[in-house]
């Protein structure tokens, strides 16, 4: 079966497990477009196929653009004014925001594709569509090894109570979310 369920995500109080959710999901929707295109060459733009390429759609047109955006408003620059006391350094966020360039560069070539399948037009992907897959998938999962073991924990460390909790509003508000609840 090419659907798979999604977990249950923290909530906003809980900004950086939100993140760390978001990059399960991000994992799970590469996972998901790459059974997608060894789906469609051997089934078929079938109603399966379609629905899979709906969510790769929605989760990497609105999700992962936002998600990004919470790293670079949020957890980058934290790290750059406290960069003396880091272990890392600014080449490492650089690296970062260039991944996110780079996944943007892939991902519209993937789109297309994508929402050919959606419409039940789609042809078996092109050799270069199935390789910027791969690519996004493995730039995904660096990426994301990276940040869930140094980024996010350094980020987070030096963060009080009340730049958490900024945080988690700025991220609700961006989405349109009321947070918190009344």
């Amino acid at each position: 079966m090419l659907l798979s369920d999604d977990l249950t995500a923290a909530g906003f109080d809980q900004p950086f497990e939100l993140l760390r959710g978001c990059h399960a999901r991000i994992t799970r929707m590469d996972a998901l477009l790459l059974r997608l295109i060894d789906h469609v060459a051997q089934q078929g733009t079938d109603a399966q196929a379609q629905q899979a390429a709906g969510k790769v759609l929605r989760y990497f047109d609105v999700a992962a653009p936002l998600h990004h955006e919470d790293e670079e408003l949020h957890v980058f620059p934290v790290l750059r004014v406290s960069a003396a006391g880091w272990d890392g350094d600014d080449t490492v966020l650089e690296t970062l925001e260039s991944d996110h360039r780079a996944l943007a560069v892939l991902w519209a070539e993937l789109r297309g594709w994508l929402l050919q399948v959606k419409a039940a037009q789609a042809l078996p992907a092109s050799a270069p569509v199935a390789e910027a897959a791969q690519r996004f998938s493995t730039l995904h999962a660096a990426h994301i090894a990276v940040e869930n073991t140094q980024i996010f924990p350094a980020a987070q460390a030096r963060m009080n109570a009340a730049q958490i909790s900024a945080m988690g509003q700025d991220m609700a508000a961006r989405r349109g979310v009321r947070w918190p609840s009344d």
